[in-house]
């Protein structure tokens, strides 16, 4: 079973169909029980798994389908760790000035541990269904420190900071130790931290939070080593950032130049999903201090939020510029985000999704000779 990433490969969450929808608010509604919405979750992977297959993929996810927001259900199953739904002061923003405010917060109330493994069984469901390669993708603690720093742990657990990363490490290691012995060889860390760091208004609200963007960038990466370190040989970790993805919208703005050094030279993964396909994430200029060698530069040039198909010229030039500054052999595509960073998804149909995969592939293959 091949590695990752792949020439093609893509983000992770994909449409929620909607059977799951509906199962999920019947068992809200107590008209099911947990079992009777995990068959229907079951249906759905198996689903999402073949068109992502016919689609011609090699990294296969499950979509995310049993999550409610891609990084929530995850970091709520620690002991210790709390979903608040309390508003962040920076709001998503959409086409046309709409705004949504963004209210999965998540707080630390008491001590960080892990009692039990969080989600080891969807990946083992997931590897089950696939001939090709699993990918899971599991959130980075560092967005869920980033959006308000002391504010979201509390004194009473942690009066010393370092301490909390301490125990948060501990818990992360255990979980990616149990999911590399039920056979995962492609682990992705959702890390939404880096992007957002360069937008102005979320430095500004940082630096209110007590928190110093300038300093940030390094100790993230530096945390993110730690929850990866001693990992077995045969397992590949990329990261994932970009600057937000709800509803077709996005929660900032701002090219990489403020975290590229310490994102991509400190960071000790094999490979980085960048999103790239709007004015909002900068220029390629930044990506002069990529490291030539082994890392990977996953290039997010199609969108996950538009319907609009991107051409395949336009691509191609893309990909051309990135490759003055990281050569070609280190580069790879793929969808800017995933489609569906929460239940509700993007503002695109199922049919779009498949023919944006489909179009990640059938440009991999005239690029590089290969989607592999």
């Amino acid at each position: 079973m091949s590695k990752g990433p792949f020439r093609a490969d893509q983000v992770g969450s994909l449409l929620r169909p909607p059977a799951v929808k509906e199962a999920r608010a019947q068992k809200a509604a107590g008209q099911v029980n947990a079992e009777e919405l995990r068959k229907v979750e079951d249906t759905a992977i198996r689903h999402v798994v073949k068109l992502q297959e016919d689609a011609g993929m090699n990294a296969i996810t499950d979509g995310e389908i049993r999550r409610a927001i891609w990084h929530v259900d995850f970091l709520t199953g620690f002991d210790g760790i709390e979903a608040t739904q309390g508003d962040y002061a920076v709001s998503f923003k959409g086409k046309g000035g709409e705004t949504q405010s963004t209210s999965s917060m998540i707080a630390v109330t008491g001590k960080v541990g892990r009692s039990k493994p969080i989600m080891v069984d969807h990946f083992k469901f997931l590897k089950s269904v696939t001939t090709k390669t699993p990918k899971f993708c599991i959130p980075s603690p560092t967005y869920m420190h980033m959006r308000g720093g002391k504010k979201v742990v509390a004194d009473s657990a942690y009066p010393d900071q370092n301490e909390f990363w301490v125990d948060m490490t501990r818990a992360y290691r255990a979980e990616v130790a149990d999911l590399v012995a039920a056979g995962c060889t492609y682990l992705q860390l959702d890390d939404v931290s880096f992007a957002t760091m360069c937008d102005a208004g979320v430095r500004k609200q940082m630096a209110s939070d007590g928190l110093d963007p300038e300093k940030l960038p390094e100790t993230y990466a530096n945390i993110i080593n730690g929850l990866i370190a001693g990992r077995d040989d045969n397992l590949t970790v990329t990261l994932h950032t970009c600057r937000g993805n709800h509803d077709s919208m996005w929660m900032a703005e701002g090219g990489y130049e403020a975290v590229a050094d310490a994102l991509f030279n400190v960071t000790e993964v094999d490979g980085f999903f960048l999103e790239y396909d709007t004015d909002r994430a900068g220029g390629f200029a930044p990506l002069r201090f990529f490291p030539k060698g082994r890392k990977k530069l996953v290039l997010g040039l199609i969108s996950s939020k538009e319907a609009a198909l991107e051409s395949k010229d336009m691509l191609k030039q893309r990909i051309d510029e990135a490759s003055k500054y990281v050569a070609l052999d280190q580069l790879c595509l793929s969808p800017q985000c995933g489609f569906a960073s929460s239940a509700p998804g993007n503002r695109i149909t199922e049919e779009i999704e498949k023919k944006k995969l489909e179009l990640v592939v059938e440009v991999a293959n005239e690029v590089w000779g290969t989607a592999a």
